[in-house]
C-alpha cells in the first residue's frame, strides 16, 4: 500500500514512539478440603451478607428519592471503602482485582453503583474494565473518533460515557479502575472495512484469522501496518484521556489454532504474508545476498543450493548473506563449504529470522500502544498465556507470544488458567513466569473460577489463592476472571435486559 493511502495527522508523540519502537520446575500443592475452603472466605476482606444487604437496601431506597437513605448510603460507601483499604493493607494479596464487562443496561440509574458495590463486597480493590473488545469501544457514540463503533448504541444515550462513570464510581468505593483492551485482535467490524484490508494479518495459506478461529469474530492485524498502529494509538489516547488507574493490553499475540495447526513448523504457518510485514522483513537484510535469499524464502518457504550458487556468482563482492542477527562463522575462502553444505544452516537461520520477525512485531506494537499511558505515568500491563511462547519440537506455539521479552516497565498479568483438578498446575504456570521475570517485574496472575466451589476442573478461587500464597507470598496481587463468573445471573440480567435511555 502506498503512503498516500494512509491518513496522517497523528501527534508528535506517536511519531517519536513509532521511531523508538522500530526493530528495537514442578511444585505440587495438595488441594484444601471443602471445610478449609469455606473457612478461607472470611480471610479475603469480604463483607458479611448482612452488611452487603444493608447497603443494597439503602441504594434502592435512595433511587426512589429517599434523601435520608441517600445520605446514609453515601456514608456507608465511604465507610466500606476505608474498611476495604485497611483490610487489604494487612491481608495477602494487597491487590485483588476482578475483570468486568459493562453493557447497555448499565446506563440505567444505579446500575454501575450496584456492580461496584458487589465488587467491594467480595473484597476486591481493583477492577479491570473492558473498554475495547469484539470490535467495539466503550466510548460515547457522540464522542468516538475511532474507527470502531461504540459498545453502547442505545438511541438517546449517545452522550453516555460509561467508561468515565465506571472510573468515578469505582474510585468513590476505594477501587482502582484499569482499562482492559484487546490489542492485536481488532474485531470483526474492522475486518469489514474495505479500506483496512491490507492491515489484516495473513498466513501463507491465504487465510485470515476469521478462517482459523473457532468463533469467526476475531480479526488479528499486521503489527507492522502503519494504519493499524495509528488506529489503535488513537483509541488508546481516547481511553487515557479518561484517566484510568492503569491500562492492560490483552491479545498481544497471533491467533490461537487447534490440532496440528496449534504448532507452527513451516513458513506458511506464520502470519507474515501481509504487505507491511513482508516489507519490514526485507528491510532486515544487510546486503544483496541476504535480501535476495529472504525474498526467495518468503516466496517458496525454502531455499535451494542452486539459489546460493546463483547469488555467489551474482554478488562476488559479498562473502556471506547477511541480515539482522546473523553472525556467520569466519571461514577461509579456499575451504569454504559447498552450497549444498551451507543450504541446511541458511534455511534454518531464515526460519529463525521469520519467527523472530513475527515476535518482534508484537513487542513493537505493545510498546507503541503503552506509550500514551506511560507518558502520563499511568501504569500499563500485558495479559498473556504462560505457555504461549513455547517451542514444541522443531516448531513454536502458534500464538507466538513472546511474553518473556516484555519489559519489566510493564506489569505482567499471566492468565494462569490451567485445569488439572487441583491448584498444582496453576502454581506451575505462575512459577514459569516468575522464573523468567527480571527483578522488579510486577507479576499479578489472573485466575479463573468462583468462590466456594470448583468449576470446569478448576478448584475454587480460595483454594487457588491459598496455593499461590504458600508458593509465592511475594506476589503483590492476583486477579479473578470474571465478574460474570462470580455473579452469572446478575451478568445475564444486565446483558439481556430491555433498556431505554434515561
Amino acid at each position: 500500500m502506498s503512503n498516500s493511502a494512509f491518513t496522517f495527522g497523528k501527534t508528535i508523540l506517536f511519531w517519536r514512539c513509532l521511531l523508538a519502537t522500530i526493530f528495537t520446575g514442578t511444585l505440587l500443592i495438595s488441594p484444601l478440603s471443602n471445610q478449609t475452603a469455606k473457612a478461607q472466605l472470611k480471610q479475603y476482606c469480604q463483607l458479611s451478607p448482612a452488611a452487603a444487604q444493608a447497603k443494597e437496601d439503602l441504594r434502592l431506597a435512595a433511587l426512589k428519592g429517599n434523601q435520608d437513605a441517600k445520605n446514609r448510603y453515601q456514608q456507608l460507601v465511604k465507610q466500606h471503602a476505608q474498611e476495604l483499604q485497611n483490610c487489604r493493607d494487612r491481608t495477602w494479596p494487597q491487590i485483588q482485582a476482578v475483570w468486568l464487562r459493562l453493557y447497555s443496561c448499565d446506563i440505567q440509574p444505579g446500575a454501575i453503583e450496584q456492580v461496584m458495590d458487589r465488587i467491594v463486597n467480595r473484597g476486591y480493590n481493583q477492577v479491570y474494565l473492558e473498554v475495547f473488545y469484539d470490535g467495539q469501544v466503550l466510548l460515547p457514540a457522540a464522542n468516538n473518533p475511532t474507527v470502531w463503533p461504540s459498545a453502547i448504541r442505545t438511541p438517546g444515550a449517545e452522550n453516555v460515557d460509561l467508561m468515565a462513570t465506571a472510573i468515578q464510581m469505582g474510585r468513590q468505593r476505594g477501587l482502582k479502575v484499569y482499562a482492559w483492551m484487546f490489542t492485536k485482535n481488532f474485531g470483526y467490524t474492522y475486518g469489514l472495512r474495505p479500506d483496512r484490508q491490507d492491515a489484516i494479518a495473513r498466513n501463507g495459506k491465504g487465510q485470515t484469522s476469521l478462517e482459523v478461529t473457532d468463533n469467526n469474530s476475531q480479526v488479528f492485524v499486521d503489527p507492522y501496518n502503519l494504519q493499524a498502529k495509528q488506529d489503535f494509538y488513537q483509541m488508546v489516547e481516547e481511553v487515557v484521556r479518561r484517566q484510568p488507574d492503569g491500562v492492560l493490553f490483552d491479545y498481544v499475540r497471533y491467533p490461537r489454532q487447534e490440532g496440528p495447526d496449534s504448532v507452527a513448523t513451516r513458513l506458511s504457518d506464520l502470519w507474515l504474508f501481509s504487505p507491511a510485514t513482508q516489507a519490514a522483513l526485507l528491510r532486515r537484510a544487510q546486503n544483496n545476498k541476504g535480501l535476495e535469499l529472504i525474498r526467495r524464502f518468503i516466496a517458496r518457504g525454502y531455499i535451494t543450493a542452486g539459489d546460493i550458487n546463483e547469488l555467489d556468482q551474482l554478488h562476488t563482492d559479498e562473502t556471506e548473506p547477511m541480515w539482522q542477527g546473523r553472525i556467520p562463522q569466519p571461514v577461509e575462502t579456499e575451504s569454504r563449504p559447498s552450497a549444498s553444505q551451507r543450504q541446511p544452516l541458511l534455511q534454518s537461520q531464515l526460519w529463525q529470522l521469520a519467527v523472530a520477525h513475527a515476535m518482534q512485531g508484537i513487542l513493537d506494537f505493545v510498546s507503541l500502544a503503552a506509550y500514551p499511558a506511560q507518558q502520563q505515568r499511568i501504569p500499563a500491563g500485558v495479559v498473556f498465556f504462560p505457555d504461549g511462547n513455547q517451542t514444541i519440537g522443531q516448531g513454536y506455539d502458534s500464538r507466538l507470544q513472546p511474553w518473556d521479552r516484555f519489559p519489566n516497565s510493564l506489569e505482567w498479568h499471566p492468565m494462569s488458567y490451567a485445569t488439572c483438578g487441583t491448584a498444582s498446575c496453576i502454581v506451575q504456570q505462575v512459577q514459569r513466569v516468575l522464573d523468567a521475570a527480571q527483578p522488579g517485574t510486577k507479576v499479578i496472575p489472573a485466575l479463573a473460577g468462583t468462590w466456594g466451589s470448583s468449576m470446569s476442573n478448576r478448584p475454587s478461587l480460595e483454594v487457588q489463592m491459598e496455593a499461590l500464597r504458600q508458593f509465592a507470598p511475594q506476589l503483590p496481587g492476583v486477579s479473578h476472571f470474571a465478574y460474570s463468573w462470580l455473579y452469572p445471573e446478575h451478568d445475564k440480567d444486565r446483558k439481556f435486559c430491555r433498556v431505554t435511555s434515561q
